[in-house]
């Protein structure tokens, strides 16, 4: 009513220019902006109020009698309705000075003629439930545009960024009930189970955006590239289940069915479970080592009491992580989402590349057609773990349980291994188990690893790796995979669902490395570029920024 007054004034003054006219119009257009400044300071009238409230209540008897935890509670429930009248008010004062515009088109062109004030929309923010209200622009057969939504770039949620940050950070961590809860108590709304993995799920869709529009750190050219992956797998619902798992489950269960044998637990575990591949990049001072620094770091003497045993010389410290997961993509993606940042960091090749791993044939292929693809030499090497782990299994063969020779035996073979001889060692393992007379299962495990060490002895380059003051364990990744997946992925009694299972893995990966904050910047973007950018019409460049075609 306001609004259409004053505009009647204005063209009245256009049509009447006369001077004691003016001064009328202009003595009304100073009583509509007063009754208008008047109106909007009424709307933070209910904020100070409840202001005036909490001083009251705080210099009360009834205050001045309470203990801390009183004042505590009382004062945080007062200033959670404070912020929550507080922003009710602002987003009532631009819906009351939010103008009609002409200009709304969608992004095809096809301009909103149409346009219908007071379209409420309930918004659940930290601090409480808010209403706004807004303009909403129309066409037949087209959706909606709302032009404040942008401005104040809500999603298409109720819930706000703040709140959806908070339940992805602590979804990350806690399972999604208590994730929920935990937000709900941390502020005055109440976040229910399926809307905090909803959340999650819609959260974690811009991890891989991220991760190739940031721009590396730059490093020295000593440093080298690392590149490490492996797979851990989890429980997942029947309907996550890859194609050959399932399969393999119901040829099981019929089997039992027809047979009535139980079935075996271990087989029994596999079929509830699916990998989730994990590939890391870090880059890595070097770091030179020897191999007795790593013996004594394996296999730590029992410390004389007349003399101090030399403590090993640090390994190095990978520095700039990045970890990539997932459920739902092959292997192989994941791998090449880790190539594609190492070629970030290193796009013209000045650094050395290496890969370490444990062994894993598919993960072996993997690296060596992406280096291929990158043209890139990548030097991989067997992480030394598993390597002792195949000594031990010969060991098993050769020793008693817990013979004290056989640690040291495997010891010698590992100082052997570190030196570069594991031709010796692979050649000793069998002879040793032939002069001994052995056969079939008693020399299972010295077969086996002598054949472990001839299948890979072309990424046993450890005098290399250590010369250059590289990792010549996967210790990054395997600690990545037990926080990863172990930690909070194999809770017990939890069956994953695909999109869950994904969501949390990426959110965790984010946590992990340091950028989850980095991250829900760029998501805030993102938000806003799919949700309203990409719907309007974006205005046409100046005409000193359109280059003319070369002829």
């Amino acid at each position: 009513m306001r609004a259409r007054e004053s505009h009647r004034l204005q063209c009245l003054w256009r049509r009447n220019p006369n001077r004691a006219e003016t001064v009328a119009v202009d003595a009304s257009m100073a009583q509509i902006a007063a009754g208008a400044a008047e109106l909007e300071d009424g709307l933070f009238a209910v904020v100070r109020e409840h202001a005036e409230g909490m001083i009251a209540w705080a210099r009360s008897a009834e205050a001045l009698a309470a203990e801390h935890h009183v004042l505590e509670e009382r004062g945080m429930t007062d200033a959670m309705e404070l912020a929550r009248l507080l922003a009710q008010a602002h987003l009532d004062l631009r819906a009351l000075r939010e103008q009609r515009r002409d200009d709304v088109a969608g992004a095809d062109g096809d301009a909103r003629v149409t346009c219908e004030g007071g379209q409420e929309r309930g918004r659940v923010m930290i601090f409480g439930d808010v209403t706004t209200s807004r303009k909403a622009y129309r066409r037949r057969g087209e959706p909606n545009l709302y032009p404040q939504d942008a401005e104040l770039n809500w999603g298409p949620r109720c819930y706000s960024a703040g709140i959806e940050r908070r339940l992805a950070e602590a979804i990350a961590v806690l399972p999604a009930g208590r994730a929920a809860a935990q937000v709900s108590r941390m502020g005055a709304v109440t976040v229910g189970k399926r809307q905090a993995e909803e959340t999650a799920e819609a959260y974690a869709a811009d991890f891989e955006g991220f991760y190739a529009s940031r721009l590396p750190e730059p490093c020295p050219g000593s440093w080298a590239v690392l590149i490490t992956c492996d797979g851990s797998a989890f429980t997942v619902l029947p309907s996550a289940l890859r194609a050959a798992t399932a399969k393999a489950a119901a040829a099981r269960a019929k089997a039992k069915e027809e047979e009535g044998w139980p079935e075996d637990p271990a087989d029994l575990r596999k079929s509830k479970k699916r990998t989730a591949e994990l590939a890391a990049i870090a880059d890595i001072p070097p770091a030179p080592r020897t191999a007795q620094d790593i013996l004594t770091a394996l296999f730590p003497a029992r410390p004389a009491k007349d003399r101090e045993e030399p403590k090993p010389e640090p390994g190095p410290k990978a520095q700039g992580k990045t970890l990539f997961a997932s459920v739902r993509r092959p292997a192989a993606e994941v791998i090449a989402d880790a190539f594609a940042e190492a070629h970030r960091r290193d796009p013209e090749r000045k650094r050395p590349w290496i890969a370490v791993i444990d062994g894993n044939n598919h993960q072996i292929e993997t690296v060596g057609k992406l280096a291929a693809r990158y043209g890139v030499q990548v030097t991989i090497l067997i992480d030394l773990i598993h390597v002792r782990q195949y000594l031990w299994k010969a060991a098993g063969s050769f020793f008693g349980p817990g013979d004290p020779d056989g640690r040291d035996w495997v010891r010698d073979q590992t100082a052997k291994i570190l030196a570069g001889k594991h031709r010796d060692v692979r050649a000793g393992i069998r002879r040793r188990a032939t002069t001994f007379g052995f056969r079939g299962r008693e020399r299972a495990g010295a077969d086996e690893c002598a054949r472990y060490l001839d299948n890979k002895q072309d990424y046993l380059d450890y005098p290399g790796f250590l010369a250059g003051g590289w990792p010549v364990a996967s210790g990054l990744i395997e600690g990545a995979a037990r926080w990863l997946i172990k930690d909070r992925m194999e809770i017990t009694g939890a069956r994953w669902s695909l999109d869950g299972a994904e969501a949390v893995l990426k959110l965790r990966a984010l946590v992990g490395c340091g950028d989850f904050n980095d991250y829900a910047e760029y998501h805030i973007r993102q938000e806003k570029l799919r949700n309203h950018d990409s719907l309007y019409r974006q205005p046409e460049p100046p005409a000193e920024d359109i280059q003319p075609l070369a002829a």
